[in-house]
């Protein structure tokens, strides 16, 4: 009997992704990219997607030239590149317009991208639905992804059906996107073997993590039900938080009598040793030492491997921010084990509340944060959910597509004490087209729209990323933060340098990229996203008592959250229950209201500026 092959796609952006804050400049991908193709066994390589062109635009790299230069030595070995594209969102965390996603093929198609894999993070079939069409326009192949995650509504069944009707739809194959290994090996072979029952000609591509310690024995399951292709990392990038290593898997399959392809080992070394050199030279600085290990209490709040990165980063912040809290009230401290376990905790229990949106980007991110200011209260003697960010209650309404459960009763009734309503309709129909508006603005920059409309497509995707790029400021921004790193060592580097010569602009904005947050240097705002810094300012009001405005919670202060709202100014007169402004923390815009009438006499916090609690905001009379 012929032995059934297995093929390998290499996920070197997801392994930078799922370890750290930062990926490979472009330099460093061209320096690796033949030492993989000699490796020798890898059909296809994951080359782009996600967070990676925010990456490049923020180290001050032309993110089209990456891709294109990246991909090239691919194909050119007859290699598949395939990226990673969040449908609705496109490659941001936001939705994105319909037209923008159109371009967004075309222009992949162009630089050299073969597969793209759309998946929605509330596996809503009509947001991938448009990705596989506008993709299929374009000329890429369609793979269509399942955001896996285990609980009661998210059943053997409902992925099978899920599948067939994106199959149906025009995807040219299915991704089972375990993103954080929670999937059992048994139930994942179901749901295989489900999907070839109907489809027996569709190839089937399988994504896990390594983090909760399932992946090895999920492999095998799948692949025994049919799959055709695994993806798989390497050292010194594999395992922890990442990925299963590609030598572990390839001898797992060979000795249950599949046909894998060989390694050749002297290149894995190669590739191994370049990626080393990687982390020595700068990412390292980025990458926490505890995402290098397995962690099976993952298992229970399923939190995907690909946010461990900044969810270590939020917890020790928010566990200093508690502990100032505690240290005040004489209570006992906390340590960052037992912050990470109530946090776990309650993630499990908030999850079924909210609808059991799969953890993945940007659900994952919401879920967590939702779940880390619950902790927060608590831990102060306040209560649940008295802090809920926008973008989550778009969530919880359905303004990025239908949950898969329902909200339970006190988070239905929570929506309708602040005014919330449920959206039912096509998410799409929320974002209208916006191309012309970014059309105008490269023409009266004078900016190049590159080949195929790649320079426009980048500022249309990544408006804030890509004026930062354009200006300097973004590569300015980053340089100084890595010489800051690197004076105070940290990650997996400690190494120290002088950065006495380092000019450090006084001018701050944090900018959301992919579930990261990166300090810039930038002004911000009008109707091209330029405004002027707001620095504290005060009039002379008539007297009167002053009242203040306090921030509930620590993180980065703004008077809007985009361009279309107007800022809060001095003279401006406020209710209770007025918009004063946001803070972002744990990269969700959390709304700021007046708890006291009066008039703005001084606005006492810049933009992007750091705040405590109980920091004065606003000041009326």
């Amino acid at each position: 009997m012929e032995k059934r092959k297995v093929k390998f796609s290499l996920v070197y952006r997801d392994m930078w992704q799922s370890s750290g804050k930062y990926l490979p400049r472009v330099d460093q991908l061209e320096k690796v990219a033949p030492a993989i193709i000699e490796m020798g066994c890898f059909a296809r390589v994951e080359t782009n997607g996600g967070g990676f062109e925010q990456i490049n635009l923020l180290f001050g790299e032309n993110p089209n030239t990456a891709v294109r230069q990246w991909t090239k030595p691919f194909r050119e070995a007859g290699i598949q590149t395939h990226m990673l594209d969040r449908s609705l969102n496109g490659l941001r965390m936001s939705p994105v317009p319909a037209d923008v996603r159109r371009l967004m093929y075309k222009v992949k198609k162009a630089q050299g991208t073969d597969i793209t894999r759309p998946f929605c993070g509330l596996n809503d079939s009509r947001n991938i639905l448009d990705s596989i069409k506008y993709a299929k326009e374009a000329g890429m192949i369609a793979q269509a992804a399942l955001s896996l995650t285990y609980s009661k509504v998210h059943t053997v069944e409902s992925y099978v059906q899920l599948a067939d009707t994106l199959i149906k739809g025009g995807a040219d194959e299915i991704c089972l996107k375990d993103m954080a290994g929670i999937g059992r090996p048994m139930w994942l072979g179901k749901i295989v073997e489900g999907i070839k029952k109907l489809h027996p000609d569709i190839p089937l591509q399988y994504h896990s993590h390594a983090g909760p310690g399932f992946a090895m024995a999920s492999i095998l399951e799948v692949c025994r039900a049919g799959v055709e292709y695994v993806d798989v990392a390497m050292e010194p990038l594999s395992w922890g938080t990442g990925h299963v290593d590609v030598l572990a898997v390839q001898e797992m399959l060979k000795d249950a009598g599949f046909d894998v392809p060989e390694i050749n080992m002297d290149a894995y070394m190669k590739v191994r040793s370049l990626t080393q050199s990687f982390i020595d030279d700068f990412l390292g600085y980025y990458i926490d030492g505890k995402n290098r290990y397995m962690n099976s209490l993952l298992i229970g709040p399923g939190l995907p491997g690909g946010m461990m990165g900044s969810l270590m980063a939020d917890l020790q912040s928010n566990l200093e921010n508690i502990n100032k809290w505690k240290v005040k009230n004489n209570q006992p401290e906390l340590t960052q084990d037992d912050l990470l376990v109530k946090l776990f905790n309650e993630v499990e229990y908030i999850w079924p509340m909210v609808g059991y949106p799969p953890l993945v980007t940007p659900y994952s991110q919401y879920v967590k944060n939702l779940a880390m200011m619950n902790v927060i209260q608590i831990e102060k003697g306040k209560e649940r959910w008295s802090m809920i960010a926008d973008n989550i209650w778009d969530m919880l309404m359905g303004k990025g597509g239908k949950l898969p459960g329902k909200l339970a009763p006190e988070i239905v009734k929570l929506a309708q004490e602040n005014g919330k309503t449920e959206f039912s309709d096509n998410p799409q129909s929320l974002y209208p087209d916006a191309l012309d508006k970014f059309r105008k603005e490269m023409n009266d920059n004078g900016w190049d729209f590159g080949p195929d409309d790649e320079e426009l497509f980048e500022l249309a995707m990544h408006p804030e990323q890509y004026r930062l790029y354009k200006s300097g400021a973004a590569k300015k921004a980053f340089e100084e933060d890595l010489a800051k790193k690197k004076n105070e060592g940290g990650g997996l580097i400690a190494t120290k340098v002088n950065v006495a010569d380092v000019a450090f602009a006084p001018t701050t904005l944090n900018v959301n990229v992919n579930g990261e947050v990166f300090k810039v240097t930038v002004s911000y705002g009008d109707e091209t996203g330029k405004q002027s810094e707001a620095n504290p300012v005060a009039i002379p009001i008539a007297s009167g008592e002053e009242k203040k405005i306090l921030s509930p919670l620590e993180g980065k202060f703004y008077l809007t959250k985009n361009t279309t709202e107007k800022p809060l100014q001095v003279g401006d007169k406020v209710e209770v229950g007025d918009l004063i402004g946001y803070i972002e923390a744990m990269k969700t815009m959390n709304t700021i209201r007046a708890d006291k009438a009066g008039t703005v006499i001084k606005i006492e916090k810049s933009i992007g500026q750091d705040v405590e609690e109980d920091d004065v905001l606003v000041v009326i009379q």
